[in-house]
């Protein structure tokens, strides 16, 4: 690894885009040596004694060795290697890489709308500011991507590596989802409800007869199938139906009432009823537009 760190100037443009990035780097820590370097940035160097706040959000990704890390939501928690610690603007933190072991640290720094709107959803939350993900390439690439383009500052870059940024947190967060489940079966049961649901969509199987076919409790399969896929058995089934409307209203002459009794809705005023809920239009306005 080849010490590198840049902090970023933003335009009013780059502002507007939603997602600012402002600094990135990496860093190799040799075991025994003094942390921050000396060559740290002074508006961003910190001590453990005095700890530190930002105006920012930070990502840290720790590839190797491991340390100590201690924020005011979040207590102390141990660093090992495969660790992502998140900041949080306004929190009080500190970290440190073991004497014995250093650490190799890959980091980048944003601000914006964008990032302020997945605190307030509480996709990431100052509680919860390390999560074990274990060594995985393709943050690595995420990280060095950013770092690359920072260093050639090309025309528009700006909005390019916030994008990847995006892609950075959308992937730790799927990787803090899975780890949720690791050494579970919660994975194979959802995965075998899913083919049910797509392979019966034209059947009349509720949720209930899915469980039934899982050998499992009702009551516990729509909580396993909530917590791992973000909604209930039935709203995943009702969406698949409504995409399978939109495909026969798309690409046949079947009537409304013939599409509401294919797909099993109790009537077609239901059907009507439910697809202007979940698109905003009704199944002959949404035919017409076509």
């Amino acid at each position: 690894m080849v010490n590198f760190y840049k902090y970023l100037p933003v335009s009013s443009t780059d502002e507007s885009w939603g997602l600012n990035v402002l600094n990135t780097g990496c860093t190799h820590i040799v075991a025994g040596s003094a942390y921050p370097y000396d060559t740290h940035p002074a508006h961003h160097n910190f001590n453990w004694d005095k700890g530190r706040i930002l105006h920012e959000f930070q990502v840290i990704y720790i590839t190797k060795g491991g340390g100590i890390f201690e924020s005011k939501s979040g207590g102390k928690q141990i660093i090992t290697s495969g660790s992502v610690i998140l900041l949080f603007p306004e929190e009080r933190h500190r970290y440190k890489p073991d004497k014995k072991t250093g650490w190799d640290e890959y980091w980048v720094g944003f601000t914006g709308p964008i990032a302020k709107n997945l605190l307030s959803k509480k996709f990431f939350t100052p509680a919860t500011p390390v999560i074990p993900v274990g060594y995985q390439e393709t943050l690595l690439h995420l990280f060095q991507e950013i770092i690359d383009k920072t260093k050639e500052e090309k025309a528009g870059y700006q909005p390019l590596i916030a994008g990847t940024v995006l892609h950075l947190l959308g992937t730790i967060y799927s990787l803090s989802q899975q780890e949720k489940f690791s050494g579970q079966d919660v994975e194979a049961i959802v995965d075998k409800a899913r083919l049910l649901f797509r392979s019966n969509i034209e059947q009349n199987i509720s949720p209930v007869d899915v469980a039934h076919e899982l050998q499992i409790s009702y009551s516990r399969f729509r909580k396993i199938f909530k917590e791992y896929t973000g909604l209930a058995p039935g709203q995943f089934q009702i969406q698949l139906k409504i995409h399978k409307a939109k495909e026969l209203l798309t690409n046949t002459n079947k009537s409304v009432k013939e599409i509401a009794f294919e797909l099993n809705f109790e009537s077609n005023f239901y059907f009507s009823k439910l697809f202007k809920e979940k698109t905003g239009v009704t199944p002959i306005q949404f035919r017409n537009k076509k």
